[in-house]
C-alpha cells in the first residue's frame, strides 16, 4: 500500500522499491507511530472529520497493532515501503475503508518527525538512567578505597599525587555533564510537530496545544517549514551520545592501563574479561576495549548525519531518511557501553599499595616542595630551579625521595629547611590542596558528599513516558 500514487501512471520499479525501502530499520518506530496516530485520531474527531464511534474504532485498532507488534514475527513477509505504510495496511485489515481517513490533514513529513521525537524521548530517559548508574558505581568505588594515593599524570608521565576518589570524581563530573547534556537534548526533542503539514501548516484548524498535552510534549513547534527540514534535535542526540562515549572511552583506556601487569593497580573481575585461545595465562580487558572501540562507531554515526544534512535545501528531502539508522545505533551502543562500564566498576578490586609505591618512588612531590619554598619567601622561579636541581641530582645518584631527610635536604641548599622533608611523603603534600576542587583529604571528602547529594537529586523529567 502507498500513501501516494494518483499522479503516477505506473508504480515504482523493483530496484527503486528495494533501494528506498526503510521498513527493515524504521520498524522500531511502530509503537511511536501508533501512539502518535491515536492522538491524531482524537484531533480529527474534534474537527468533526471522525465520529466518536469512528475515533474509538481507530483507537482500539491501533492498540491491537501495538500489542501484536511485540511479536518478533509480526513483520515477517512484509513488503511495505516503511513503518507508516505498514501500520496503515494493518489498520485497513482491521477497520476497512475507515483507515483512509486517518491521514486527513497530516503529512508523512510531520509524522516522521513526531515518531522520531517520541522514540528519542524514551531513549534519552534510558540514557539518563544509565548515566546515573555509572555515576553511582564510581562513587561506590571511591568510597571503597577512600585513602588510596595514586600518581596523577600529564603526558602519561607521573605528575602529582592525588587521592583515588579525587581521580574517580573527575569522571563523575564528566558524566554529570553528560546527564545535563541529555536533559537539554531531551528538551529540544520534546517539541510537538503535528499540525505542520508537509511544510506549509495544516489546512485543518487542529488544537496543536491539546495534541501536545495528549502526547506529553512541553511545547509546539513554531514554524512549519522548520519542522519539515529540522534534524537538529537528532544531531543533538547523536552529539550527546558521542560525548558519553568519549568519556567512557577515556575511562576505559585508563583502566586498561591500570589493570595491566606494568601498572598492576587494578584487577578486573572474571565476568568482564576474556581469555586467549592460545595463551593460557591471559586475562584480557575485552569489555573495556569494546567500549573504546564502539566510541569510534558512535562518532561515525554523528558524522554521517551531520554530512547528510549539511547541503540540503529547505524543506524535506529524502536524504533525511538516513537519520534513523545512525540514531538507533548510537543509542544502542551508548546504552550498552554505560551498562558495561557499570559492570566493570562493580567487578573491580584495587591494590592500593602499588600506586602508593609508584607515587612514593617518583618525584610527584616536586611541586609540593617548590610551593613550600615559595611559602617560606623564596621566589617561585628560584624555588622551581632548586627543586629541579634536587630531582636531577637524585636521578643521577639513584636516590628516591625517601632517601632524603631533613639534614641532607638542608645541606643541599640553604633555602631548604629540615622540616620540609615531611613533603617527601606524597600524602603530606596533598594536605596543602584543601581548596574546593583540590585533592586534599578534607576537600575530597566534601566533594564526595556533594557528589552523592547531586546524584540523589537527579530525577527523570516530569511526565516522562
Amino acid at each position: 500500500m502507498k500513501l501516494w500514487g494518483g499522479r503516477f501512471e505506473t508504480g515504482p520499479s523493483e530496484i527503486f522499491e528495494r533501494f528506498s525501502g526503510s521498513l527493515h530499520f524504521d520498524r522500531k518506530l511502530i509503537l511511536d507511530d501508533t501512539r502518535g496516530s491515536q492522538a491524531f485520531a482524537r484531533a480529527l474527531a474534534k474537527q468533526g472529520i471522525l465520529t466518536a464511534e469512528e475515533r474509538d474504532s481507530l483507537l482500539q485498532a491501533f492498540d491491537e497493532i501495538a500489542a501484536e507488534a511485540r511479536d518478533s514475527k509480526y513483520f515477517d513477509g512484509a513488503g511495505d515501503e516503511d513503518v507508516h505504510t505498514f501500520v496503515i495496511r494493518k489498520l485497513g485489515e482491521k477497520v476497512g475503508s475507515l483507515s483512509e481517513k486517518i491521514h486527513t490533514g497530516r503529512s508523512r513529513n510531520e509524522q516522521v518527525s513526531l515518531d522520531i521525537r517520541l522514540h528519542l524521548r524514551t531513549c534519552a530517559d534510558a540514557l539518563l538512567d544509565g548515566i546515573a548508574e555509572v555515576m553511582r558505581a564510581l562513587l561506590a568505588l571511591a568510597r571503597k578505597y577512600p585513602d588510596a594515593v595514586i600518581p596523577g599524570y600529564t603526558h602519561l608521565r607521573r605528575a602529582q599525587a592525588v587521592l583515588w576518589p579525587h581521580y574517580l570524581l573527575a569522571y563523575f563530573e564528566m558524566l554529570a555533564r553528560d546527564f545535563e547534556r541529555i536533559e537539554q537534548t531531551r528538551a529540544r526533542i520534546n517539541v510537538m510537530p503535528l499540525g505542520s503539514g508537509a511544510l506549509a501548516g495544516s489546512g485543518f484548524d487542529f488544537d496543536r496545544q491539546q495534541i501536545a498535552r495528549d502526547l506529553d510534549f512541553s511545547q509546539i513547534s513554531r514554524n512549519s517549514m522548520d519542522v519539515s527540514a529540522d534534524r537538529d534535535f537528532a544531531l543533538d542526540f547523536l552529539y550527546s551520545c558521542s560525548m558519553i562515549m568519549l568519556h567512557l572511552s577515556r575511562l576505559a583506556e585508563d583502566w586498561i592501563l591500570y589493570s595491566s601487569e606494568e601498572f598492576g593497580w587494578l584487577t578486573l573481575g572474571d565476568g568482564v574479561t576474556s581469555g586467549s585461545s592460545l595463551m593460557p595465562q591471559k586475562k584480557n580487558p575485552d569489555s573495556l576495549e569494546l567500549i573504546r572501540g564502539k566510541s569510534g562507531r558512535v562518532f561515525g554515526d554523528l558524522a554521517s548525519l551531520f554530512i547528510t544534512m549539511k547541503g540540503l535545501p529547505l524543506t524535506y528531502n529524502r536524504d533525511m531518511q538516513e537519520d534513523k539508522e545512525p540514531l538507533f545505533d548510537a543509542f544502542y551502543q551508548a546504552l550498552g557501553s554505560l551498562s558495561m562500564a557499570k559492570a566493570v566498576a562493580d567487578s573491580m578490586t584495587m591494590n592500593p599499595a602499588v600506586p602508593r609505591a609508584a607515587a612514593e618512588e617518583s618525584w610527584v612531590v616536586a611541586t609540593d616542595l617548590a610551593e613550600e619554598l615559595a611559602r617560606s619567601g623564596v621566589p617561585f622561579h628560584r624555588a622551581h630551579q632548586l627543586v629541579g636541581q634536587l630531582v636531577l641530582d637524585s636521578v643521577k645518584s639513584g636516590k628516591k625521595p625517601s632517601d632524603w631527610d631533613g639534614r641532607s635536604l638542608a645541606a643541599f641548599a640553604p633555602e631548604f629547611q629540615p622540616e620540609m622533608a615531611r613533603l617527601f611523603s606524597p600524602a603530606e603534600g596533598m594536605k596543602s590542596r584543601e581548596l574546593p576542587g583540590g585533592t586534599g583529604p578534607r576537600a575530597v571528602a566534601l566533594a564526595l558528599n556533594d557528589a552523592q547529594d547531586r546524584l540523589n537529586a537527579l530525577s527523570r523529567p516530569a511526565g516522562a513516558p
